[in-house]
């Protein structure tokens, strides 16, 4: 009888305690969505202190937000902490990082340092400039709000339905860090916004594009994905400029890739007779 009431007793304090631990679980993952939002609003301020140094420091900061924004997704479902104001505060945090932070660092790279008098094409360009980028931040906070209301493609958890914002911003971040110094021929930098039109236009689009989201990194893995994940990571590191241009562009291509293969399968199978 002794031991049932000690058991009643201590039950109501278990309980709290529990509850105490599953608040924790779920702060976790917003410690990351701050570092997220840190980056890109760090981001934002190198941008206006100019400079190749100051670009390529926001540059970089985009790149750890999307680490940040990486991390907080996994730790949620390791953890079992989803939950929807994480999902909301995640999406807020990703349109300061992944589209206002890119968009405003496009248009100081791309188009700021030119210079030509009104009637000159520099000057037409750098108007331009203004809508391309606005037209990418619009893009990715449209893709996040698809996001949140229909969630990924219809292959499962295995792709995304359209550019994933972070993509699409590392993509900005790794051209900035691969050429350091701001574009001064108004050729390139209308080439530059074309591309920067096309990962707006890809984040809004149907296109399916690969997720590491089914990937189980809490299982057993061999020997040797831990010396690639270790290869990879010392790549990043030593040959910054190359392998994280090299990544964004591979995947960056792999949705128009993978949906052309596609659409090629599907014309040469034979179709089933009615």
């Amino acid at each position: 009888m002794g031991d049932v009431e000690q058991h009643e007793l201590s039950f109501p304090g278990q309980r709290a305690m529990n509850s105490r631990r599953r608040r924790g679980i779920y702060i976790l993952p917003s410690f990351f969505t701050v570092g997220n939002l840190l980056c890109g609003y760090y981001a934002v301020l190198a941008i206006l202190t100019g400079g190749s140094a100051g670009l390529d420091n926001a540059a970089k900061a985009i790149g750890v937000a999307i680490l940040f924004d990486a991390f907080d997704g996994f730790v949620a479902r390791l953890a079992g902490a989803e939950s929807e104001f994480g999902k909301q505060f995640d999406s807020l945090a990703d349109v300061i990082s992944f589209g206002i932070a890119p968009a405003a660092l496009a248009y100081a790279w791309g188009v700021r340092t030119l210079h030509g008098d009104v009637s000159s094409p520099a000057h037409a360009v750098q108007e331009m400039a203004w809508l391309v980028c606005l037209a990418f931040a619009i893009c990715c906070a449209w893709r996040l709000a698809r996001f949140n209301v229909h969630g990924m493609s219809g292959g499962g958890m295995r792709y995304f339905a359209g550019m994933p914002t972070p993509a699409a911003a590392g993509a900005i971040a790794a051209t900035v860090h691969f050429f350091k110094e701001p574009l001064l021929n108004w050729h390139y930098a209308a080439a530059f916004l074309v591309a920067v039109g096309l990962f707006a236009a890809l984040m809004t689009s149907t296109i399916r594009y690969p997720s590491l989201k089914n990937v189980n990194w809490a299982r057993r893995h061999d020997s040797l994905t831990i010396i690639l994940i270790g290869l990879f990571a010392w790549c990043v590191i030593a040959y910054s400029q190359y392998t994280l241009i090299l990544l964004a562009g591979s995947y960056c291509l792999s949705g128009p890739v993978l949906y052309i293969l596609r659409a090629i399968r599907h014309r040469v199978s034979p179709h089933p007779a009615d």
